[in-house]
């Protein structure tokens, strides 16, 4: 499982002419699946989001996590995560676990998250339009 994680002032999720996500502060989490992923992986890896101390205290030094801060996330399934560019220009995503199975991850990741904070999405397998702004910016890659 992995998890790129964007420190975010506003994001939204965009398919078609809908809104499916949007927040206003927080975090952007993309979330990708490889086989042999299940809920240990989900558990370990939203407590470590949630934990994550990557928004600045008083002093302007990167102390506190989104628990402490506030904000939502916004959370965005991506199986690109599992891009492999090793043999050519082409990537294969072979890693990438199938949609069936990665579905359902995916749902209790965001249950998982929502024990702890607000979370917003997008839409599994949807033609997404992500904007975000990265405050700082923060980009961190999480992976279990």
């Amino acid at each position: 499982m992995r998890l790129l994680v964007q420190r975010s002032g506003n994001a939204k999720c965009v398919i078609g002419d809908r809104t499916t996500g949007k927040i206003d502060s927080g975090l952007v989490v993309f979330v990708g699946f490889t086989d042999g992923d299940g809920p240990e992986q989900i558990e370990y890896l939203a407590k470590k989001l949630v934990n994550l101390r990557i928004f600045p205290d008083e002093n302007d030094v990167m102390n506190l996590s989104i628990l402490d801060y506030g904000g939502k996330v916004l959370s965005i399934s991506q199986f690109t995560l599992y891009a492999d560019c090793a043999k050519g220009n082409r990537p294969s995503y072979v890693k990438a676990m199938k949609s069936e199975e990665s579905t359902k991850l995916y749902d209790l990741f965001n249950e998982e998250l929502r024990k702890y904070v607000e979370v917003e999405t997008g839409e599994f397998g949807g033609d997404m339009e992500i904007s975000l702004t990265n405050i700082g910016p923060t980009t961190i890659w999480l992976e279990r």
